[in-house]
């Protein structure tokens, strides 16, 4: 049994979805524990089929039954537990997806979960109740719906167009620069970018570096490759620096870090 496995949507879907990943206990007869998920930027919508899993973030302890489940911006690393006879199959959203859809203000929804109904998803899409079945009808429903998306919404709208900004610069862009290259001040930059994700535009540029240095560290040769070496190239002040923020975020040292115990993605 693979326990994780990745999946990829249509080129003009990736637009606003990044990817579909699950974990898969669902031939297990025992409880895969204490794994964790490290932030990265995005949205996941989870869908739980089977028994449940448990979920710690930062603020608090989930118990995840069968469902749907809408988890919001993490900047913590969050530490899971999955049933046996459990599935769990994650849509990752772009930061800027659910700006799409004026109706949510995620200002002060961070390192958290809610379930939600399927009749509020944007996208019809039901739980299989064959834990084995293939991922194949899910991919051609967000394919669908989000292909459509990018057809009747051409023009990118203004969180869509900062997390542009950022990625052009590799990370490294002021909030003053990304507002002198689009025209709009600091402060509204700051409110719709809020509004949309629950982070600032800081933070969400501190969790992209953050990830950047994790993907290089796990598929370098941190015996070659120095600490001193992933800071700089990942534009921290110093080693000193980049420690500490490695540590705000998995709670130990880039030394200490066991990729091993992480949900990670694979080299695309």
């Amino acid at each position: 049994m693979q326990l994780y496995s990745e999946y990829y949507v249509s080129e003009s879907c990736e637009r606003f979805v990044n990817k579909i990943w699950c974990l898969d206990n669902s031939i297990g007869e025992s409880l895969i524990e204490n794994k964790l998920v490290l932030p990265n930027g995005c949205f996941n919508l989870a869908i739980v089929s089977g028994n449940s899993i448990q979920v710690h973030t930062s603020k608090q302890k989930y118990e995840m039954n069968e469902g749907f489940y809408f988890c919001s911006q993490m900047s913590n690393k969050v530490l899971v537990n999955i049933q046996p006879k459990t599935k769990v199959t994650i849509i990752q959203l772009h930061a800027w997806t659910l700006s799409m859809f004026p109706k949510y203000d995620l200002s002060n929804f961070t390192d958290a979960i809610i379930k939600v109904d399927t009749n509020e998803l944007p996208f019809q899409t039901k739980i299989n109740t064959d834990l084995n079945s293939e991922i194949s009808t899910l991919l051609n429903t967000i394919n669908s719906y989000f292909e459509a998306l990018n057809v009747s919404h051409p023009n990118k709208n203004i969180v869509e167009k900062i997390c542009e900004q950022i990625k052009i610069q590799n990370e490294e862009i002021t909030v003053s620069e990304i507002g002198k290259n689009l025209e709009v001040s600091q402060r509204l930059l700051q409110i719709k970018f809020k509004i949309a994700t629950g982070l600032t535009i800081k933070k969400y540029i501190q969790i992209l570096k953050f990830r950047k240095s994790v993907d290089q560290m796990v598929n370098s040769n941190l015996d070659k490759l120095s600490l001193t070496d992933v800071a700089l190239y990942n534009k921290y002040f110093d080693q000193s620096h980049f420690i500490k923020k490695f540590k705000d975020v998995t709670k130990t040292t880039p030394k200490m870090f066991n990729s091993d115990l992480y949900f990670l993605s694979k080299k695309r």
